[in-house]
């Protein structure tokens, strides 16, 4: 019997009414057509404008995988889920911004989010994404070392400001900062800054925490190669591992453009690199911030091992484990009773600023392998648990 198996823990914060919403819409989201058919939808640009649409939107996959439209409707939400020990991490869902205005506006709300997180035991981490901060070519420009323009050059600088301010505030108010991956055209000079960033912040502990793409087949590689750069520097490194979130994106333009493939050969060898990537981090326990995303059973069974074996205790304040808001509570929700520090990622935004991340999340639960059908299952086991008690 699994460790995630039990679900009168997994479903405790559920009312029967939201255990039968969250039946439907996994039945909905586990067919293809349906999911296909809505991703094309959704990128019309009057599709969420339409009056039946945003509340249907509301009601239904909105309501189970986002926290609310402001940050203070989200940390409700947070506070309700740490009543079972289990933690939230805000995500301010915006993406594809372009102005110099937009950006600063989101460093604000990233300053005012760590300043939550501060008031709010609830919420260990506050987390951006590096393009949230500036325009998409200039990273990948940045990355590929290319001359840039006298305004591009401002505009870096900018960056690197936005970057700074949020990382000087979560080291004042001693709140833990974590930078989202991104495409591996633009990851390359996000990796750079995060590197600077943990150098300056991360000299009594892991603060700023980057992420690690592990179908990508060269980030077990950098994962060693930043280990020995920290060991030299004498500073402490944070990493959230996850497997990856852009495959078919980067399998298609690495075919378009002519280059080879950043993402590994075939699933097995992204779950050994996970794996890897856990065992190595673990056994240097001393150097290292952990936060193991993923919905993976085994691979979470094998990081409660890992820690056994290496004398970390559950609630060590470096290693943690996460899931996304509205799956696998199985996994969340045991890990928060067995004491182990779990945090979900709990995004929030208005409907139409949030639709790519909702859209992502509908194809994520329709394209790997067994995800819908298990959460179905438990969701069952549940339901049938509950009758029987009554």
């Amino acid at each position: 019997m699994s460790l995630f198996d039990n679900t009168q823990f997994a479903f405790e914060s559920k009312s029967d009414k939201d255990l039968k919403k969250a039946y439907y819409l996994y039945k909905l989201i586990g067919s293809p057509v349906l999911t296909n058919f809505g991703t094309k939808f959704f990128k019309l640009p009057f599709a969420v404008d339409l009056p039946f649409v945003k509340p249907a939107i509301r009601e239904t996959i909105y309501k189970q995988f986002v926290g609310g439209e402001t940050a203070e409707q989200a940390v409700v939400v947070a506070k309700e889920l740490f009543k079972y020990h289990v933690s939230s991490i805000l995500d301010y869902s915006i993406e594809g911004l372009t102005e110099e205005k937009q950006f600063d506006e989101v460093r604000d709300v990233m300053l005012h989010l760590v300043d939550l997180a501060k008031s709010n035991s609830s919420i260990p981490f506050v987390v951006f994404k590096p393009t949230a901060f500036g325009r998409i070519e200039l990273f990948e420009k940045v990355g590929k070392k290319q001359t840039l323009s006298a305004e591009e050059e401002k505009s870096w600088i900018n960056i690197r400001q936005r970057f700074e301010a949020v990382c000087q505030k979560g080291y004042d108010l001693d709140v833990n900062i974590m930078i989202d991956a991104e495409d591996t055209w633009m990851q390359d000079s996000a990796d750079d800054l995060t590197d600077e960033m943990m150098m300056k912040y991360n000299t009594k502990r892991a603060l700023v925490w980057n992420t690690l793409q592990m179908y990508r087949h060269d980030r077990l590689a950098y994962l060693k190669e930043m280990y020995a750069k920290a060991e030299r520097g004498g500073y402490y490194l944070g990493f959230k591992i996850v497997r990856g979130a852009y495959m078919e994106k980067e399998r298609e333009r690495a075919q378009a453009e002519g280059y080879p493939s950043p993402i590994q050969p075939n699933k097995e060898s992204s779950d050994r690199d996970y794996n890897l990537a856990l065992e190595f981090i673990t056994s240097h326990k001393e150097r290292f911030g952990l936060f193991a995303g993923t919905h993976n059973e085994k691979s979470c069974e094998l990081l409660i091992k890992l820690m056994n074996e290496n004398g970390i205790e559950k609630n060590d304040p470096n290693f943690w484990f996460g899931q996304l808001y509205g799956m696998s509570d199985n996994i969340s929700f045991n890990l928060g009773h067995l004491g182990y520090n779990i945090a979900k990622y709990l995004p929030y935004g208005p409907i139409k600023e949030v639709m790519p991340y909702l859209v992502r999340r509908a194809q994520e639960n329709t394209s790997v392998a067994g995800q819908t059908g298990r959460e179905l299952m438990l969701i069952e086991k549940e339901l049938e648990r509950r009758k029987k008690s009554k």
